[in-house]
């Protein structure tokens, strides 16, 4: 049952919650599966496997900094993942969901309202051609699945504010991902800090999330459009 398989999960992960989180990632897993079978939201279906894969993997992240009433954006959000759970089990969060495919932000914001999380900003934007007012204005930046970490962290770091974080959610070839990115990294203004590897509850997945510092601001000429990051990554 998911409320079993979260509540010992996110004990495990020494997470604190509360009845009310847990009904809310009730009805997101609900609102997930229905709207699934008419759009492509996500390939792990199944309430055990979302509680495990999903809510889970992306409630770890708050064992990795106090996102205690920060303001955080979650690029590429997709179906929510991570910025969603984290807002559900830490509500302080100041929460936005930035995604490319209309179609899904569409899903977000009325998943938004019937979790009545009516202060969650879902926007449809592509990262690279956000506007000024996005620039350096987040506390802390997540990102789940969505590219290599040398062109994710060019869409991300310019989003995070000096002294902020970037938080990227990587499988097992996260160490080598940031073999390759690590230059980049330094010209965006981040500063490697960290890569925490964590068990999933209830899994046998080992999954890597990589922890950067912003120490300097990104030079305004970043991020590139997205073509140009693809054929020339940093």
């Amino acid at each position: 049952m998911l409320e079993d398989i979260v509540s010992q999960g996110l004990e495990e992960l020494n997470i604190r919650c509360n009845v009310e989180a847990i009904s809310r990632l009730r009805t997101y897993c609900g609102e997930l599966e229905e709207r699934n079978k008419v759009m492509n939201l996500t390939a792990i279906t199944g309430e055990d496997e979302i509680a495990k894969l999903h809510f889970l993997d992306c409630a770890a992240l708050l064992g990795m900094a106090d996102f205690n009433d920060k303001k955080v954006l979650d690029v590429g959000s997709g179906a929510g993942f991570p910025g969603l759970v984290l807002k559900i089990l830490n509500p302080s969060i100041e929460l936005c969901l930035l995604d490319s495919l209309e179609k899904r932000i569409n899903f977000l914001t009325e998943l938004c309202h019937k979790l009545r999380l009516d202060d969650v900003k879902c926007v449809h934007m592509r990262a690279e051609e956000a506007p000024p007012a996005y620039r350096q204005n987040y506390d802390i930046v997540v990102s789940r699945a969505v590219a290599r970490l040398g062109l994710l962290s060019e869409l991300c770091l310019p989003f995070v504010k000096k002294g902020g974080l970037f938080i990227a959610m990587k499988g097992p070839a996260g160490s080598e991902e940031l073999e390759e990115a690590k230059k980049g990294i330094r010209i965006l203004g981040g500063e490697y800090v960290k890569t925490v590897q964590y068990d999933v509850p209830g899994t046998d997945k080992k999954h890597n999330a990589l922890v950067f510092k912003k120490v300097a601001d990104t030079p305004m000429k970043y991020p590139r459009r997205w073509a140009q990051i693809k054929k020339q990554p940093l």
